[in-house]
């Protein structure tokens, strides 16, 4: 047997039917709803007004019923053998008397039918001999027995014309016998009272009211909406065709989706910079690569010609040193490429500064450059084999443009829980809105070694991917390149 889904949860239950609907579309059932919910209380309160209505008229006609018994005294104990045909008259011209005269609290018969308001007694009386007298169609009307009211209370509905010419009226009616005498006792119900009226147009008011106010903001949501994703998507395809200068609006507009348009800028904006990125590195790449590539395509073509076998020993060593450092540099490109699956662990950035000195301190010595290391004690959170290229990057580009007999201080220091590794050099320095471009700086000073990383790009795209930030500062002379990180 196929188990079924409970209520609400399948498919086609209730929270599958709402998922696919619209907020237009919920808004104007929520209005439609709203409207049914009052004209089902308006259906009730007019059931609950009518049977109040019933029960007064029927407490009317009772008390009329009791006060025409009470007055015909002993007529009403008549029999059929005792009834003689001068008491038969007697009672006609009586009853017609007691029917057309004034009644303390009732609507005369005329009012009634002029305004359609209740309270108007109507009445017949039958002996058993003579005619009867009143309204003969209380008798011969249907009539539909109301327990709740008493056990000889009965409602009838009388016709256009039987009682008022110009309308039909309802009637709670007293059936019951006095003595040989069948009488009938009733009043007009009241059909649209002063009160109900008022509850009536209220109520209705206040439901189309709902209901306008339902589908206007159904109509007025919907636009907004439309809008907003009109704004979002011409955004995104400007995107698509590589204009990031527009961003969708957050708030305003439709504050419904503040969030999803936040997020779509917060892509746009990492998207940018990705691309910004690559074009800026792939500009380095380009830069980087031309030279050692000329150069070893220079010494291959001396190896080529070269006949001492010392000379042809140099050249090949020199061409390998230039591949392994375009090697190098690629390999810097896929580490980016498959940061998502970097290993992170504890990594001490006061060891990869002493390390680095310790790296490149030949090349500085040569060059009569001093390389000093004042750190503490400090651990980040990161892949230790990328940020040890992020500070050799940093390093080098120190040493690079640093001039002859100059000074590159490398710092390690807390910050908060984290911490700060920076390097500060002697060269030209760095516009800090250049960061990424190549080149980045002038020519290097004299005939420093080259360096064929990706840069500062390379560097910035590494702390990024850590969470920390990259900053630069004027040395005069020179910069300051920090590298911040929050653990």
């Amino acid at each position: 047997m196929a188990e079924t889904a409970p209520l609400g949860l399948g498919p086609g239950g209730v929270r599958g039917w709402l998922s696919r609907r619209t907020t237009t579309q919920l808004s104007a059932a929520i209005a439609v709803l709203a409207a049914l919910a009052l004209t089902g209380s308006l259906l009730a309160m007019g059931r609950a007004v009518r049977m109040d209505q019933q029960e007064q008229a029927a407490l009317d006609a009772l008390a009329d019923y009791g006060a025409m018994v009470s007055k015909l005294g002993v007529e009403a104990s008549l029999t059929a053998e005792t009834l003689t045909a001068a008491d038969a008259a007697f009672l006609s011209a009586w009853l017609a008397a007691f029917q057309s005269g004034p009644a303390r609290d009732a609507t005369s018969l005329e009012e009634t039918c002029r305004t359609g308001r209740g309270g108007a007694g109507v009445r017949f009386i039958k002996a058993p001999v003579g005619k009867p007298a009143g309204l003969a169609a209380l008798e011969t009307v249907r009539a539909e027995p109301l327990p709740r009211l008493g056990q000889d209370v009965y409602a009838v509905r009388l016709a256009k014309g039987v009682l008022c010419p110009g309308r039909s009226v309802d009637v709670v009616m007293v059936r019951r016998p006095a003595g040989s005498l069948d009488i009938i006792v009733g009043r007009v119900v009241d059909r649209s009272g002063a009160a109900w009226g008022r509850a009536v147009l209220a109520v209705g008011l206040a439901g189309g009211l709902i209901l306008l106010s339902g589908l206007t903001a159904s109509v007025f949501a919907r636009r907004r909406l439309t809008t907003a994703l009109a704004q979002v998507s011409q955004t995104l395809d400007r995107a698509a065709v590589g204009d990031f200068s527009r961003r969708a609006p957050e708030v305003g507009v439709a504050p419904e989706l503040t969030e999803l348009t936040a997020q779509v800028n917060r892509t746009l904006d990492r998207l940018e910079e990705l691309l910004s990125w690559l074009r800026d590195s792939s500009d380095q790449l380009a830069h980087d690569f031309r030279t050692p590539l000329a150069r070893a395509a220079t010494r291959l073509a001396a190896l080529r010609e070269a006949q001492d076998l010392e000379d042809r020993r140099e050249l090949t060593e020199a061409a390998e040193w230039d591949l392994a450092q375009l090697t190098r540099a690629m390999t810097e490109t896929m580490a980016l490429r498959d940061g998502e699956a970097w290993a992170f662990e504890i990594v001490r950035l006061d060891e990869l500064a002493l390390a680095a000195v310790e790296l490149y301190e030949p090349l500085a010595e040569a060059r009569g450059i001093q390389l000093v290391a004042e750190v503490e004690p400090v651990s980040v959170l990161g892949v230790q084999s990328l940020l040890q290229r992020a500070v050799a990057n940093l390093v080098d580009n120190a040493v690079k443009f640093s001039p002859d007999g100059g000074k590159v201080v490398l710092k390690a220091t807390r910050e908060g829980t984290g911490g700060i590794l920076s390097v500060t050099d002697q060269g030209p320095g760095i516009d800090p809105a250049m960061v990424g471009k190549a080149p980045a700086r002038p020519k290097p000073q004299g005939d420093g070694p080259e360096s064929h990383g990706m840069g500062l790009p390379f560097v910035r795209a590494i702390v990024r991917r850590h969470g920390g930030r990259m900053t630069i500062a004027d040395a005069a002379p020179g910069a300051i390149v920090s590298l911040h990180f929050s653990r």
